[in-house]
């Protein structure tokens, strides 16, 4: 793995992991929900709403692009 995969991965990583524990708090203190339905919601719901990061080689070199949900097309990462 390059390094510019690395930082994607941890990228990914760490905005799933934000959004998956927020969520678990949420549907736990705000739903009925009980047992092992609250972290498989946080996670279905964290995975659909995270940012997706990935490199790809390009004639300049290899480059980290960002997709999300809510920005419309891919946006180039440093």
């Amino acid at each position: 793995m390059t390094k510019l995969q690395v930082r994607a991965f941890l990228y990914q990583l760490g905005c799933f992991a934000i959004l998956f524990i927020g969520f678990r708090f949420l549907i736990g203190y705000y739903t009925n929900l009980q047992g092992f339905w609250i972290p498989i919601t946080a996670f279905v719901i964290g995975t659909i709403l995270s940012p997706k990061f990935q490199t790809a080689k390009t004639k300049d070199g290899e480059k980290l692009f960002m997709s999300w949900i809510f920005i419309k097309g891919i946006k180039e990462i440093g």
